[in-house]
């Protein structure tokens, strides 16, 4: 786990490289801050299962294992990446890997992870859904949409909800009364858990008890992970709206920062981890800028599917 959040660290800072410099078209909304929720949800799940991701999807898919070089050759529209450069970083699948998409809607990713957790059911295998989404996305049609199906039916979904206290400019503890969003499960009769997202133990033991609940037939739960994101909503966003003491307070919580406090790993260890990730970097970095565009002539292509 601390190998994935040191991946994501490392990736979103090149991102935020290749953003500033120009070479990255469309906007960054960097996973920086909160590492531990993705790494420590897909710990949790197996190969077989599936994820539904969000416009800030990076984390999620490096967790789940995909190809940092076909990923940054995705964000930067290369011919190499995942989706043949036409995904770019909000739209980035890796269908065999399970992960559904990203998705640039907020909110637009809840019902295709809650269909994806109907087909398990109908095809009556085991597998489970991780569905992560932000504070914002919670407030949408969507998610209750979803999460009444999903109750109603025992569907095998984990709602995630990575609670940055922004939806983008907004603070959310200013448009909802209850600001420990999981108790919305309360109105669906499921299990909601309100856990520190910034602890990837924490966030590791509730989601993978939700997972053995949700195979077990005991249907969905929602597990809401307390985090915050260091930059702005993109990284265009310069963050001025949130008080500076409080990204203070925040930052000193580093999810990576606090793995180190906990001891589970010496400082050997954890330095071998960053000095074999940092080469796997160099490597995802060098291959993007290297890797050619799609022809113009490509451009029809892939649009539909038989």
């Amino acid at each position: 786990m601390y190998r994935d959040m040191y991946k994501i660290r490392r990736f979103e800072q090149e991102v935020f490289e290749f953003y500033k410099t120009g070479r990255m078209a469309g906007l960054a909304h960097l996973y920086i801050g909160e590492e531990a929720v993705a790494a420590g949800a897909c710990a949790a799940i197996d190969f077989r299962d599936f994820i539904g991701s969000t416009h800030r999807g990076h984390g999620h898919l490096i967790a789940r294992g995909a190809d940092m070089s076909r990923m940054m050759a995705e964000i930067l529209g290369k011919k190499t990446g995942y989706c043949k450069g036409k995904g770019g970083s909000m739209h980035i699948m890796a269908m065999d890997l399970g992960i559904l998409g990203a998705n640039g809607i907020v909110g637009g990713g809840i019902p295709i992870a809650t269909g994806a957790g109907y087909s398990c059911k109908y095809r009556g295998t085991d597998q489970v859904v991780l569905c992560f989404f932000g504070d914002g996305a919670s407030n949408e049609g969507t998610f209750h949409e979803s999460v009444n199906m999903a109750a109603a039916w025992d569907l095998p979904v984990i709602y995630i909800i990575e609670n940055n206290l922004y939806g983008i400019t907004v603070d959310s503890r200013r448009v909802t009364k209850e600001h420990d969003l999981a108790k919305r499960a309360i109105g669906y009769d499921i299990p909601g858990y309100t856990i520190d997202g910034n602890d990837v133990a924490a966030v590791y033991e509730t989601v993978r008890k939700a997972v053995q609940d949700a195979r077990g037939g005991k249907g969905p739960s929602i597990v809401e992970c307390k985090t915050y994101r260091h930059h702005g909503h993109n990284g265009s966003d310069p963050g001025t709206y949130r008080p500076p003491e409080e990204l203070a307070a925040w930052k000193a919580r580093d999810p990576l920062d606090l793995f180190k406090q906990k001891g589970y790993l010496d400082e050997a260890e954890m330095q071998a981890i960053q000095t074999e990730v940092d080469q796997e970097i160099q490597v995802a970095c060098k291959f993007a800028d290297e890797s050619p565009y799609p022809d113009a002539s490509e451009l029809m292509d892939d649009i539909f599917c038989d």
